[in-house]
């Protein structure tokens, strides 16, 4: 068999594994990004599967694209008016805590190697390279975890952890590239110059992502292509050619992806529930994809050599560097309150996002000596993360009163086509509702609004006009605007 029969073999068996033990680490409540990168590390070790891949570039490659993805499904999926409200803190948490975790991890580990005597010695710039590193909490990790365990978030504390996940990989990725670049040339960047490098790329990331989204609608309203499938295939073309032409213009490629995203998912265009399940489909496919390369880097060897300063690091990220970041980058909120920020405090998750930027001195290794320890090192990282705080956001929301009880199970998958310009909305009755004990036909709903089914205490009413709302019904309701909706809200006293 020649080799390249052998590898589509070996890879197409990996990715058909990983995909089908989802459903068991769901079952046994194993979050699945665990499982691919455990599939990557035995299918590369020498006793088990003894694939051999050692090439940071295609993994970092491959990682950019996939992280493009993600944020640009994150931005089309993510509602305006959802993250209006915790905007400030959102991009507080995206920058000043990226900068309070990186500046405290960097400093931690400087002082306990050199004065505890470690075996692993690290200067106060490789401190700050690996704190920069792992200072990103991961959009994928947080929400396939939330989304998993079916957890509903009061006080939109939703909205704030996809906003800070989406986010915060501009200025984790800006440091990580500051501190790589001051290691290998073995020269100081003022604090000015790096603010102003700062500055400038996230302006030309903003214009980028911003006239790329523009522009993306005027032609989607304008663009009539003859086979409805080529419009993923659309969307595709334009995540990756604003991500490598913002990197071409010295900008952050990752804000523009993700702002281009915002905007296009906060405007209504043709097709857009097959393009976001499109980019749903090949983001998780991606990460599948990505997670098993980056594991087979792993040298299982290595992980253990740094095992002791692994679970230090993760402690001391879990329990102090996280939470002091978010106490001291929402110091100033007067919506949430200590339970919430304790909550957001756990739910700094690491996933794909550190690991990618782990390559990134792998590619310099000649000058980055502990490059390879590096990687090790935000790889055991990664993985305590996800294993210890990402098994238990579940109780933890619990605890904290955080989580709201999910009345809208078993609802009917009805979809619509695309090519209806209506609404099929589902919203719960409040108890305090001014409709609760009227009947149908007493309502002064929108005439192009209709309730075609209620859902009350686990039974499926098909409503008449005599049928009398009652508190904690689940309506399903038709309308034709979105516009109706927000009317519909109002006299339902729901308050997003």
């Amino acid at each position: 068999m020649n080799l390249p029969e052998s590898l589509l073999i070996a890879g197409s068996f990996l990715l058909f594994l990983s995909i089908v033990i989802t459903k068991l680490s769901n079952r046994f409540g194993i979050p699945s990004l665990i499982i691919f990168l455990l599939i990557g590390m035995i299918a590369g070790h020498e006793k088990f599967g003894n694939v051999g891949f050692h090439n940071p570039v295609a993994a970092q490659l491959l990682g950019a694209i996939t992280l493009c993805l993600i944020l640009f499904t994150g931005g089309i999926e993510t509602e305006y008016k959802h993250i209006k409200p915790i905007l400030w803190s959102g991009i507080l948490l995206a920058t000043v805590g990226i900068l309070i975790t990186t500046f405290s991890v960097g400093v931690f580990l400087w002082g306990f190697t050199k004065f505890c005597g470690s075996r692993l010695q690290f200067t106060l710039l490789e401190g700050l390279l690996i704190g920069s590193i792992v200072s990103s909490t991961d959009a994928a990790a947080v929400f396939s975890i939330i989304r998993s365990k079916n957890m509903r978030l009061k006080a939109n504390l939703s909205p704030m952890l996809e906003l800070e996940s989406g986010s915060n990989d501009t200025m984790a990725w800006f440091l990580m590239i500051l501190f790589k670049t001051m290691l290998t040339t073995k020269q100081a960047v003022s604090p000015m110059a790096a603010l102003f490098t700062f500055v400038q790329e996230m302006a030309v990331g903003g214009a980028a992502g911003f006239l790329v989204g523009k522009l993306m609608l005027a032609l989607l309203e304008k663009l009539r292509l003859p086979n409805r499938s080529l419009y993923p295939g659309l969307m595709l073309a334009v995540v990756i050619f604003t991500y490598s032409s913002t990197r071409f213009l010295h900008g952050n490629a990752f804000l523009a992806v993700y702002l281009a995203g915002l905007i296009l998912g906060n405007k209504d265009f043709p097709y857009k529930k097959s393009i976001i399940q499109f980019c749903e489909g090949v983001s998780w496919l991606m990460q599948i994809i990505m997670f098993i390369m980056l594991g087979l880097l792993v040298n299982i060897d290595h992980l253990t050599d740094i095992t002791g300063i692994g679970i230090l690091l993760s402690i001391f990220l879990m329990f102090v560097a996280r939470p002091v970041s978010v106490f001291a980058a929402l110091f100033f909120s007067k919506t949430l309150q200590v339970n919430h920020k304790i909550f957001i405090s756990w739910v700094g998750l690491r996933g794909a996002v550190p690991i990618v930027f782990a390559t990134y001195p792998l590619l310099d290794i000649a000058t980055i000596g502990k490059a390879a320890v590096i990687y090790h090192i935000v790889f055991f990282v990664v993985i305590t993360s996800i294993l210890f705080q990402g098994t238990t956001l579940s109780p933890l929301a619990k605890w904290l009163k955080l989580e709201e009880p999910m009345l809208d199970e078993h609802i009917p998958n009805i979809q619509l086509s695309e090519e209806v310009d209506n609404e099929l909305i589902e919203l719960i009755v409040p108890e305090d509702a001014p409709v609760v004990g009227k009947r149908i036909v007493q309502l002064s709903f929108p005439e192009n609004a209709l309730i075609v089914l209620i859902k009350r205490k686990g039974l499926f009413i098909i409503p008449r006009g005599d049928t009398v709302v009652a508190a904690l019904d689940l309506l399903m309701i038709m309308a034709e605007k979105k516009e109706t909706v927000g009317i519909i809200k109002e006299q339902l006293s729901i308050v997003d």
